[in-house]
């Protein structure tokens, strides 16, 4: 079911697959730096993979990945929540944002429509982001979403080989019920 604002967030969907191979192939030098699997390699076929493997997963409650499609219908990016721990009701949320659509609050309006979607349609208590210290534009995105500043976490994240500290934001379930 679709949440919109000013984008619309909804699952995957085979029919996805061009437009946000070209959404991702076309922001690459800009989202890679924390996004590994981003490179300049990446296949169509690596995507449509992912997308069908993704099909499963939220069949199998496992995880829930969604675009982010502006009111022109243009695919501006991707989010989710993964790394779902059902045992302890959380799950990290993560976002990416096409270049051309930067700045205009499309990553903002997919967070806190996907934190309210993940405490609406789940039985998920805690949504957690693991921002690099060093992605200064993300955690811009998940402060003025209103995320919790939590802490650093010393050498959390390996990115391209290079271990990188990261800040732990946090959405649960009254945060998002009382806002």
């Amino acid at each position: 079911m679709p949440l919109q604002t000013d984008i619309t967030i909804r699952p995957y969907t085979l029919d996805d697959v061009p437009a946000a191979y070209e959404a991702i192939i076309t922001s690459v030098k800009e989202i890679q730096p924390f996004m590994p699997w981003c490179h300049p390699g990446y296949t169509l076929h690596e995507l449509r993979t992912w997308v069908e493997t993704q099909i499963a997963q939220r069949q199998a409650s496992n995880a829930f990945e969604f675009v982010m499609v502006a009111r022109d219908g243009e695919l501006v990016g991707g989010c989710g929540l993964n790394t779902i721990d059902w045992d302890n009701r959380r799950a990290n949320l993560g976002y990416w944002v096409r270049s051309s659509a930067t700045r205009r609050g499309v990553a903002t309006t997919a967070t806190r429509l996907l934190a309210r979607w993940g405490f609406e349609h789940t039985t998920l208590n805690r949504l957690e982001l693991i921002i690099s210290t060093r992605n200064l534009a993300s955690l811009r995105v998940a402060t003025k979403a209103g995320a919790v500043r939590e802490g650093i976490l010393r050498s959390r994240l390996l990115l391209h080989g290079e271990t990188h500290d990261a800040e732990v934001l946090s959405f649960i379930r009254r945060d998002v019920e009382t806002a």
